[in-house]
C-alpha cells in the first residue's frame, strides 16, 4: 500500500511517498470487528503465516501460532501483518531509493520508532476501514509496538497481547545491540552505510551481529542440552583417526572445532544472506529508544495510565534477555490503573526463542485468550 501523505516522526523528521508491504489472512467480518493486528519482531516481516505456492521454506514465521484451528484462528479472526518501515521485506527502507538524492537511502534514511511504526500501522488501518482492532498482538519487539498502540491508540484496541517483551531495554540489552552495531558499522564492507554503491555487502559485520543475537535468544540449558561441550564430527574423526593430528586441528584459528561454533557460524552466514545492514541498524536503535515512562519520570504506571483495553502477557522463565520481572513491570502498572489484565509465566527450557516455539502450555493460554475475545466480538 502506498502512502502520499508524509509521516511525522518522533525524530521530527518526516516520511514521504512510503510504501508498506502487508499480508492479510482470514475473512473481514460485516462490521470490521474480527481484526487482529500482529507485530513482528527485529528480523521478521508481514509474512506471519501459510506458505506462498510453488516456494519451499516459505512458512510465516509465526505459522505454528496463526492459522485455520490454531491459536489465533484465522476462520474466526481477520489477521493482519505488516512490516515495519525501516525493514527489508517491501516497506521503504534504507534499499529504497530516496527521491531527494536518487540513490539508495542507507544511513540516510530517518531514525524510526515503536511509535512511528504503530501511527503508519494505523494509517494502513485507515485505509483498510478498521477503526478498532478486536486485538493487538507480538512477541519481543512486537510486544512494545502492541503495547505502544494502547497507549497512541487506546481506543482503536480491545485487547492486547504482550508476549515475552519488556517496557523498556535495560543496559544490558542496550549494550548487546551497540556491539553487534559496531560490528557492523567497522567492518571494511559498510562504506558509511551506502555499500550498495559499492556492489558488496557488509557480511562479516552481519554475521557477528545475528551470532551475539543468537547466543542472547537461547537458554544456558538449551545451549548445552543441544550442544554442550561437543566437538563436530571432523575433529572428533581427527581424534579417532589420528590422534596426534588432533593437537594441530584443535588449536586451529580458523575451523570450527565445538558444535555451538558450528551453528553460531551457520546462523551468522544465513543471516547475512538476506538481512540488510542498514536495518539492522535502525531496528536496534528503535528497540534501544522504546520507553514509554520517559516523559512521565520513569513512572510507567502513570505512562500506562492511557491504556484502557484488556492485556495478557506472557514472560518465559528462562528468557534472560526479556525477563519475567521486566513483564510483571508492566502487570503491575497496569493492576495499578485497575486495568484487566491476565499473566502466565511460562516455565519453559528454550530462552526468549521460547515465544516462538511450540509449547503446549503457552499455545493453550493464548488459545484460551483468543477464544474469550471471540465470544466478544460475535456478541
Amino acid at each position: 500500500m502506498h502512502f502520499d501523505a508524509p509521516l511525522p516522526l518522533q525524530s521530527g523528521a518526516s516520511l514521504s511517498g512510503y510504501q508498506l508491504s502487508y499480508e492479510t489472512y482470514g475473512t473481514l467480518n460485516a462490521d470490521k470487528s474480527n481484526a487482529v493486528l500482529v507485530c513482528h519482531a527485529l528480523n521478521a516481516s508481514h509474512h506471519v503465516a501459510g506458505t506462498y505456492d510453488g516456494q519451499a521454506n516459505s512458512e510465516g514465521w509465526w505459522d505454528n501460532m496463526i492459522g485455520p484451528g490454531k491459536a489465533l484462528d484465522t476462520t474466526q479472526f481477520f489477521v493482519i501483518g505488516v512490516n515495519n518501515l525501516g525493514s527489508c521485506f517491501g516497506s521503504t527502507g534504507p534499499m529504497h531509493t530516496n527521491p531527494a538524492t536518487g540513490r539508495a537511502y542507507g544511513t540516510d534514511f530517518p531514525v524510526v520508532t515503536v511509535e512511528d511504526w504503530v501511527d503508519a500501522q494505523a494509517r494502513l488501518l485507515d485505509v483498510l476501514g478498521i477503526h478498532k482492532l478486536a486485538a493487538v498482538m507480538g512477541g519481543s519487539l512486537g510486544g512494545m509496538q502492541a503495547l505502544s498502540w494502547t497507549l497512541r491508540y487506546p481506543q482503536r484496541v480491545g485487547h492486547a497481547l504482550v508476549i515475552a517483551s519488556a517496557p523498556n531495554l535495560n543496559a544490558e540489552n542496550i549494550a548487546f545491540n551497540e556491539v553487534a552495531r559496531r560490528a557492523i558499522v567497522t567492518d571494511p564492507d559498510f562504506h558509511g552505510g551506502h555499500f550498495y554503491d559499492h556492489g558488496v555487502i557488509p557480511k562479516r559485520g552481519l554475521r557477528i551481529a545475528r551470532m551475539i543475537g543468537h547466543i542472547t535468544y537461547l537458554s544456558d540449558d538449551v545451549m548445552n542440552e543441544k550442544f554442550g561441550r561437543q566437538l563436530r564430527a571432523a575433529a572428533l574423526a581427527a581424534k579417532n583417526g589420528k590422534p596426534e593430528e588432533l593437537t594441530g586441528y584443535l588449536y586451529s584459528t580458523q575451523d570450527a572445532e565445538f558444535q555451538i561454533e558450528s551453528y553460531l557460524r551457520y546462523q551468522g552466514d544465513k543471516f547475512a544472506e538476506y538481512f540488510d545492514a542498514n536495518t539492522y541498524l535502525l531496528i536496534t536503535r528503535a528497540l534501544d529508544y522504546f520507553d514509554p515512562a520517559r516523559n512521565f519520570g520513569g513512572d510507567l504506571s502513570q505512562a500506562l495510565a492511557a491504556a484502557t483495553c484488556k492485556f495478557l502477557i506472557v514472560s518465559f522463565t528462562t528468557d534472560w534477555r526479556f525477563a519475567p520481572k521486566r513483564s510483571r513491570e508492566i502487570v503491575k502498572a497496569l493492576l495499578d490503573n485497575r486495568r484487566q489484565v491476565s499473566y502466565a509465566e511460562i516455565d519453559a527450557p528454550h530462552g526468549h526463542d521460547a515465544f516462538l516455539l511450540n509449547d503446549p502450555r503457552y499455545k493453550n493460554v493464548v488459545r484460551s485468550y483468543f477464544d474469550g475475545v471471540a465470544k466478544e466480538v460475535s456478541q
